[in-house]
């Protein structure tokens, strides 16, 4: 039992570090497909921080995700991003990141892995509302998370998995031929084109579709296969067709792709949708 903790006080370094041991065991194994109870881990993890109640410990393990988030680090499934980041946390989280090798091995592993297209007989369920995260990190946190130094940006990698990406493009060209197919639009359904392959991935989107009306409709595609709140990764050219075509740009977010997924859709400028964060410049040597 880690005795320093006092009820109502900022957590010690000790219980810090418990906590964030936990966290990262359950994201090991969720990423090893090997089966946990949240439930259980929490309990073991109470023996330990006496002090902290069940509600804090979930408290904390968002706080985590958080910080997971801002640096391109999947996440706990369930366990949405919180505000309120104990700046202890970040450094313990940081630490861990560096001197977890099974977990860099694991983690590279499974954003690496390749996908295929799922079979959904269903697509009633398959269409969400977009999500409203409830979350905002005050700007001096922001900066301490982005200070931390990481081995890889793994949900990077991810979104640099062609299997992946190509996956989704293929379960959205299904689900489009079957929404215009329902609107009565067959004609308009067989017209549908997977632009990212035919033409290539310079045109500012992946897919070539419709509305019911007959309007073209241009979609890119975003997949991943961890929660809908997942930050990604979109072009500057992918961002400024979205701006030249308000009316007819849409993307598709596919989110738990292997093992339920889902998608919501953001129509209309990206800028307007989104908030964009620049995270490297491309650099060319000046001519003298």
């Amino acid at each position: 039992m880690i005795e320093e903790g006092i009820t109502g006080e900022s957590w010690t370094q000790a219980e810090v570090d418990a906590t964030v041991a936990a966290y990262f065991h359950m994201l090991k194994m969720q990423e090893l497909n090997q089966n946990f109870v949240k439930a259980d881990i929490i309990r073991k993890l109470e023996a330990q921080v006496s002090a902290r109640s069940y509600g804090a410990i979930e408290y904390k393990f968002r706080n985590i995700s958080a910080i997971l988030h801002r640096i391109g680090v999947q996440t706990v499934t369930g366990y949405k991003p919180l505000q309120n980041v104990q700046k202890l946390l970040i450094t313990t989280v940081s630490d861990a990141l560096l001197n977890d090798t099974t977990f860099d091995e694991v983690a590279v592993r499974s954003v690496e892995t390749a996908a295929e297209k799922p079979l959904v007989p269903d697509f009633n369920s398959f269409v969400i509302d977009v999500p409203k995260p409830k979350y905002r990190i005050n700007e001096s946190t922001i900066e301490a998370i982005q200070q931390i130094a990481i081995k890889r940006d793994y949900l990077e990698r991810e979104s640099r998995n062609r299997s992946l990406g190509q996956a989704g493009e293929l379960l959205v060209m299904e689900y489009e031929e079957r929404r215009l197919v329902d609107e009565g639009e067959k004609k308009l359904a067989s017209r549908i084109e997977h632009v990212s392959h035919t033409k290539g991935d310079g045109l500012g989107y992946d897919i070539l579709s419709f509305d019911s009306g007959g309007r073209e409709r241009f979609i890119e595609v975003k997949t991943t296969s961890y929660d809908a709140e997942t930050p990604f990764f979109i072009s500057p050219n992918e961002v400024d067709f979205s701006a030249d075509n308000p009316e007819q740009f849409h993307l598709y977010r596919l989110f738990a792709f292997r093992r339920r997924p889902q998608m919501f859709t953001l129509p209309g400028p990206v800028a307007a949708n989104c908030l964009l964060d620049p995270a490297s410049f491309r650099a060319t040597l000046l001519g003298k």
